[in-house]
């Protein structure tokens, strides 16, 4: 892909994690996924290097840049087929979270290990009866004394088995009007009356996805992040990374599909001519292309406006970038899969699983009709069906 509107720094750092992601690759991913492991050592090795906390502030260890730099790094581990779930979830959503919201010693808590990787914290916010509605939320937090007692359930939240903490939204009832509202919270993974139990999935990806239960989960006054009365503040300043970053997990895994189809397209002789040859294999792959492209340049403006401060502007686009990263991404796997034909289905050259990895793009972290919902309402101003 090109690279010519990045800076020097941009493409240095493409280059170098392209490096370290095809020292590992896909069938590094797939053998964990067989073994029921975790990519430890990749993790560990681009933690080391400093791209975990590339975006996360320089005080506490992090590389003082932003979602633009963080989104290259997911991108291109994506593209050699070794794509970090996890970093959507800790350096993007808690990491940003904390880092803009969190008290000082929450700060000075979690920020150092989120940034050198030896701290890792999973995000809970869908809840079975909500789905993408945030504001049907009914985990409640209730003051008991100094304390908070959090309770409810959530779903489909990555990693809690190996995130020492999960961030959790949850909703807290207002003094003055009595209604609900949102506020974030940390619980350590061995807090008393936080269950786990794993949801089985039918992608094939290193990162387990858990449902929670919490019972009266007791927890201390600076469990709360940041201002009781900023909750939908907070939160809306970690979706918007968690749009961009899912948005370079979906053109990271695009890119990967699609090379993977032109290096097959190049060799494979049926006829005279490579099969490449042939328009009907060769045009599908480039219209492909071009839309992993198009997506691409949407992801670095909301990457662009959230790290200049703009969140408003960045919401539109983070939104618009998931949603065209999505679309981009399911089909140019679907496309590649079918340049190999019967080869595509094969465990051997490892496409067919990526079949359903990528219905996530378009699934989570929400849905493309709901950013179909916002873009109407918040764009084009047109009235709510809800």
């Amino acid at each position: 892909m090109s690279t010519v509107l990045e800076t020097e720094e941009h493409q240095a750092l493409r280059a170098a994690v392209a490096a370290l992601g095809k020292r590992y690759g896909r069938a590094y991913m797939q053998s964990l996924v067989g073994e029921g492991g975790h990519p430890r050592e990749l993790w560990a090795e681009a933690a080391k290097a400093g791209f975990l906390g590339v975006n996360l502030p320089e005080e506490y260890g992090g590389g003082g840049a932003g979602m633009a730099e963080l989104s290259i790094v997911l991108e291109e581990l994506g593209a050699s087929g070794s794509p970090l779930l996890m970093m959507i979830v800790s350096p993007a959503i808690c990491g940003t979270v904390i880092a803009r919201f969190g008290t000082d010693a929450q700060k000075r808590q979690w920020l150092p290990g989120l940034a050198d990787g030896s701290l890792t914290m999973a995000f809970g916010i869908t809840e079975p009866d909500a789905g993408s509605n945030s504001h049907r939320i009914t985990t409640t937090a209730r003051r008991d004394g100094g304390d908070w007692l959090l309770t409810g359930r959530k779903v489909f939240v990555s990693g809690v088995d190996i995130a020492d903490a999960t961030l959790i939204v949850g909703r807290t009832e207002d003094a003055r009007t009595g209604k609900l509202k949102a506020c974030l919270f940390i619980v350590p993974r061995e807090t008393p009356g936080f269950q786990r139990n794993r949801i089985d999935m039918e992608v094939h990806a290193p990162e387990k996805q858990f449902e929670l239960v919490l019972d009266d989960v007791r927890l201390p006054a600076e469990a709360l992040v940041g201002d009781e009365d900023a909750g939908l503040l907070q939160l809306f300043a970690g979706l918007n990374p968690e749009r961009i970053m899912t948005a370079a997990f979906g053109i990271g895994m695009g890119r990967y599909a699609l090379g993977r189809a032109v290096d097959y397209a190049k060799t494979r002789q049926v006829w005279k001519e490579p099969i490449g040859a042939h328009q009907a294999i060769a045009h599908p792959l480039a219209q492909a292309h071009i839309e992993l492209e198009l997506a691409r340049l949407m992801m670095q403006k909301a990457a662009r406006l959230y790290d200049a401060g703009d969140d408003l502007g960045a919401g539109e686009a983070a939104n618009m970038a998931k949603y065209a990263a999505g679309e981009a991404c399911v089909k140019a796997v679907d496309q590649a899969v079918h340049t190999l034909g019967g080869n595509g289905l094969t465990r051997e050259y490892g496409l067919a699983s990526l079949i359903t990895g990528a219905r996530v793009a378009r699934i989570a972290p929400v849905s493309r009709e709901m950013i179909l919902n916002y873009v109407s309402h918040q764009t084009l101003g047109l009235p709510k069906s809800y």
